[in-house]
């Protein structure tokens, strides 16, 4: 797993850790294709709030890129 540069700015400002984000992985809920192509929506919940994880798969270097995550305030739907 990478971390892409904005995510780590992100993390910041979002007040979470790569093991939360790992953790999100992990316990994810469901996935959807994003709409940019190539990428997926990784639907998650963190501190009892739904999230979205966006990530990349790097399929060259064989590595999943996390590209953002953010809370879903059902905005995006």
């Amino acid at each position: 797993m990478d971390l892409s540069p904005h995510l780590l700015k992100r993390m910041i400002d979002r007040r979470f850790t790569e093991v939360d984000l790992r953790r999100m992985l992990q316990y994810a809920t469901g996935c959807h294709r994003d709409i940019v192509e190539g990428r997926w929506v990784i639907e998650a919940t963190f501190r009892k709030w739904p999230w979205e994880v966006i990530v990349e798969p790097d399929f060259q270097a064989k590595l999943l890129v996390v590209v953002t995550a953010y809370p879903n305030d059902g905005e995006n739907e």
